[in-house]
C-alpha cells in the first residue's frame, strides 16, 4: 500500500501545501508543493560518488516551465518548450542563490533539483513556491543540506506590507522584495522598488523573515513526519576531507608571512589586480618548488592549504587592521571615470569607469512594435524598456569560447533594468522602445552596478526623460567571529573571498533595486542596517561623479533617433487606413519612408528620422481618417451631377483610403431657384460647400453651396 504524506499550512489567507509518497518515487527526495492553484513538483537527487577533477561543489538548480501550466501550446513551429525562458533562469538563480551555501564546502558529489511548474495561478508566485518545495525535497532526501530555508514576496500598498500579494496588489505595489532565509537569518533578497527609503526596504526584509520562520516550522515539521512513515531519508553525513597535519604545518611556515607582507606591499603600493595576481601566483609557485621533493604527489593538497592562507590573510587584515588589498578606506569608493556619446550612430551611450571595471553601454530607441514579446507563464506579455549584459572572456584578461548569454549575464542585465525601471518614462510621455546594451569590457568586481550607472548616463545622453538619475554600489561582507566588517564597492577579490555581495540601486530619493547573496549562514538585521547606510553613501558619492558628467537628460533627442508622432484615430478606421491587404499602409510607408505602428484602441505611431517624412505620415492619415464636420466649409470637388443636386467631395482620398463626399441639393446651389444642375456647376469643377449636416445613422453628408458663398461674402 502507497503511503501518502500530505500536509498544509496557511500563508497569507492561502493554503500551502506539501505532499511526498505519491509522485518521483525513484527520485532522493520529491515534494509536489501547491500554492491556491500553483502547483510545482520539486525533486532533488545526489550522485553516490564525487565529481573527480572538480575544485567546486557541482550543484545544478532548474526551474522548468510547462506552458500547460496556463494553458497554452508554446509558440514557433516545434510546439514543445524548448530553452529556458528569461523569467525561467532568473527563477532558477533565485533558488539556487539561498540554497548553494548550505551545502558542505569541500563536497563534490553532485547535486540536481529540478522545479516543474505544472499549474500556475498568477496570484501566487511559482518560483516562491518552487523554492519552498526545493527546500522541503531537499530535506526529506539523504542530501547534507543545512537547510530548510523557505521564501516569501513581500509588497507595499496603501502604507501597509503585504505577504505574498496578488496581481491587482502587486499592480498598487511601490516594492517587490522576494525573500529568503533559514529560522535564524536572511540569506537572499532581490526587489524592485519605487525609490523606497532604506528603512521600509529594512522593515520589509525583516517582516519577510518572521513569515519565513514560520514556513520553516511547517517544513521540519514536514520532514519529521516523512520519517515517521519512512517517506524521508537520514541525512548522509558527509566528512570532510583532511589533509596531512604536518603538511599544513610546513606550508604555512613557508607561506604565512611572505603572504601576508605581499598583501601589505600590494596595499601601500595600490597594485591593479593583474600584480596582484602575478605575485601570489609567484609565491605559490615557489612554496610548490620547496615542498615538491617531499611531497611529490601532494600538488593539490598544497594549493588548498595555500588558497586557505590567502583567504585567511586577506579577510585578517580586513577585519582585524581594516586594510583592504588595494589600499582603499573600508567606505572608500574606487576612482570614477564617466563618459557620455561615445558611439557616434547609437542614440545614447556611455563609459562608465570605476576602478578595474569598465561598462561600456549603447542606447538603441526604437517604436512600440520592437518591444520585447515574452512568451511565458506570467501576466506580462511584453516589455518595451529592456536591458541586456554581455560579459566577453578579455574582460578579465582571458582566452574562451564565446558562448549564448549564461544564467550570470542574464541575471546581471536583469538587475540593472529592474534598478532603472522605476524611473522610465510611461509610453504616453515617452512613447518608445528602448533597448539597453552593457558589454562589460574590464572587470574587478560589480560589473552590473557598473551598468545600472553607465545605463543611466545612455538614457540622459540620449533624451530620455527619466524622472530621476540612478546609480548603483555593491557592499561586502568580512565576518570573523564578532567582528564585523562592511566593505563599500568591493572588487574580485573582496567578493570572491569574502562573506557577502550586497548590490543596492537608487536615487536620492530612495532605493530602486537590491540583489543580495551571502556565502555564510545568513546575517542579521544589524547587518543590513550598516549595509544599507554604507551603500546609501557610495550611491551618493557615485551619483555626484555622475552628474558632473550630465546632470539632466538632452532636451533634443539623437539627429539617428527616431522622431515619434503619436496620434489617436477611430478604432473603426483603422482598416481604412490599413486598407485591403495592407495596401493602403504600405503605400503610405513607401511613399514617405516613415514607420506606422497601430494599436487596436486607435493609436497610431509614426516613426521616421525625417521629421518632415514623419509630418507627411501624419497628414496622410489624417486626411484618410477625417470625418466632415457640420458648420465647417470645404472646397471640394464636383465627382457626380445627378438631377436632383451634385455629389461634391469634400475630403479627398488617399492611396486607395478614406475619402468622403456629400450632396448638395439642387436647392442648396444657389439663392436663387436653379431650374437644371448643369445651369450651376460641372463634374470636375471646384465649389465653395458648407457641411449644413451628417445623418449619424447612414453617414450621408448634407452640403449647401448657397450657405458657403454668403457666409464668405462671395457672389454666386
Amino acid at each position: 500500500m502507497v503511503q501518502i504524506l500530505k500536509k498544509s499550512i496557511e500563508v497569507s489567507g492561502r493554503l500551502l501545501t506539501l505532499e511526498t509518497g505519491r509522485m518521483a518515487k525513484q527520485a532522493g527526495g520529491a515534494v509536489f508543493v501547491s500554492y491556491g492553484d500553483t502547483m510545482v513538483l520539486a525533486a532533488a537527487t545526489m550522485s553516490d560518488t564525487q565529481r573527480p577533477g572538480v575544485d567546486f561543489f557541482p550543484l545544478s538548480v532548474d526551474y522548468e516551465e510547462k506552458m500547460y501550466a496556463v494553458g497554452k501550446i508554446p509558440g514557433g513551429f516545434i510546439k514543445r518548450e524548448g530553452r529556458p525562458s528569461e523569467k525561467a533562469v532568473l527563477s532558477s538563480r533565485i533558488i539556487d542563490r539561498p540554497l548553494r551555501p548550505l551545502f558542505p564546502k569541500s563536497m563534490r558529489n553532485d547535486v540536481q533539483v529540478i522545479t516543474t511548474v505544472m499549474s500556475v495561478d498568477n496570484d501566487n508566485a511559482p518560483d516562491i513556491t518552487a523554492m519552498i518545495g526545493a527546500s522541503a525535497a531537499l530535506h526529506i532526501s539523504k542530501i547534507p543540506f543545512g537547510g530548510p530555508i523557505a521564501g516569501v514576496i513581500v509588497g507595499y500598498v496603501d502604507g501597509e506590507f503585504v505577504l505574498n500579494p496578488t496581481v491587482d496588489q502587486e499592480e498598487k505595489s511601490l516594492m517587490h522584495l522576494a525573500v529568503a532565509g533559514t529560522a535564524d537569518a536572511v540569506m537572499m533578497v532581490e526587489a524592485g522598488a519605487k525609490e523606497m527609503p532604506e528603512q521600509l526596504i529594512l522593515d520589509g526584509i525583516m517582516y519577510a523573515h518572521e513569515n519565513i520562520k514560520l514556513i520553516v516550522e511547517f517544513i521540519e515539521e514536514f520532514r519529521a513526519e516523512a520519517l515517521q512513515m519512512g517517506l524521508a531519508k537520514e541525512k548522509w553525513q558527509f566528512v570532510e576531507e583532511e589533509i596531512d597535519p604536518e603538511l599544513v604545518k610546513k606550508v604555512k611556515e613557508i607561506a604565512a608571512q611572505p603572504m601576508k607582507d605581499l598583501m601589505y606591499r600590494c596595499s601601500q603600493e595600490r597594485l591593479d589586480k593583474a600584480s596582484r595576481e602575478k605575485l601570489i601566483d609567484e609565491l605559490n609557485e615557489d612554496v610548490q618548488q620547496q615542498l615538491a621533493e617531499e611531497y611529490p604527489e601532494s600538488v593539490a593538497q598544497i594549493g588548498k592549504v595555500l588558497y586557505k592562507i590567502e583567504k585567511e590573510t586577506m579577510r585578517s587584515l580586513i577585519a582585524k587592521d581594516k586594510i583592504r588589498i588595494d589600499g582603499r578606506a573600508i567606505n572608500e569608493v574606487r576612482p570614477i571615470s564617466c563618459e557620455v556619446g561615445i558611439l557616434a550612430r547609437a542614440h545614447g551611450s556611455s563609459l562608465f569607469t570605476r576602478g578595474q571595471t569598465q561598462i561600456l553601454n549603447a542606447l538603441t530607441l526604437g517604436t512600440v512594435s520592437q518591444e520585447q514579446i515574452l512568451d511565458g507563464l506570467g501576466v506580462e506579455d511584453s516589455k518595451r524598456y529592456m536591458h541586456q549584459y554581455n560579459f566577453p572572456p578579455y574582460s578579465v584578461g582571458e582566452a574562451r569560447p564565446m558562448r549564448s548569454p549564461g544564467r550570470r549575464e542574464i541575471g546581471h542585465g536583469a538587475l540593472a533594468e529592474r534598478a532603472l525601471l522605476a524611473v522610465i518614462p510611461s509610453e504616453e510621455q515617452f512613447p518608445y522602445a528602448m533597448r539597453l546594451v552593457s558589454e562589460a569590457i574590464e572587470s574587478n568586481g560589480s560589473t552590473s552596478m557598473g551598468s545600472v550607472c553607465a545605463s543611466t548616463l545612455s538614457l540622459m545622453e540620449a533624451g530620455v526623460p527619466i524622472s530621476s538619475p540612478v546609480s548603483g554600489c555593491a557592499m561586502g561582507l568580512i565576518k570573523e567571529g564578532e567582528d564585523i566588517t562592511i566593505l563599500t564597492d568591493i572588487q574580485g577579490m573582496e567578493d570572491f573571498l569574502g562573506d557577502m555581495d550586497f548590490k543596492v540601486a537608487g536615487t536620492v530619493h530612495g532605493i530602486t533595486a537590491i540583489q543580495m547573496d551571502i556565502k555564510i549562514a545568513g546575517i542579521d538585521k544589524e547587518i543590513l542596517t550598516r549595509a544599507l547606510k554604507q551603500a546609501k553613501e557610495g550611491r551618493d558619492f557615485i551619483l555626484g561623479k555622475m552628474l558632473d558628467v550630465i546632470a539632466e537628460p538632452r532636451q533634443e533627442l539623437s539627429p539617428y533617433a527616431p522622431r515619434i508622432i503619436t496620434i489617436q484615430i477611430n478604432p473603426d478606421k483603422i482598416r481604412e487606413v490599413i486598407g485591403s491587404g495592407g495596401k493602403v499602409i504600405k503605400k503610405i510607408i513607401e511613399v514617405t519612408g516613415a514607420g506606422i505602428d497601430i494599436e487596436d484602441d486607435g493609436r497610431v505611431f509614426i516613426a521616421s528620422v525625417d521629421m518632415a517624412a514623419g509630418e507627411k505620415a501624419l497628414e496622410i492619415i489624417n486626411n484618410i481618417v477625417a470625418e466632415p464636420e457640420v458648420g465647417k466649409i470645404y472646397k471640394g470637388k464636383v465627382v457626380k451631377i445627378m438631377e436632383f443636386g451634385a455629389f461634391v467631395e469634400i475630403i479627398p482620398g488617399v492611396m486607395g483610403g478614406g475619402g468622403k463626399d456629400g450632396m448638395v441639393h439642387i436647392s442648396q446651389l444657389a439663392s436663387n431657384r436653379v431650374e437644371k444642375v448643369t445651369d450651376v456647376c460641372q463634374e470636375g469643377d471646384m465649389m465653395w460647400v458648407k457641411c449644413i449636416g451628417v445623418d449619424t445613422a447612414t453617414g450621408k453628408v448634407k452640403l449647401s453651396r448657397k450657405d458657403a458663398l454668403r457666409e464668405m461674402g462671395l457672389n454666386e
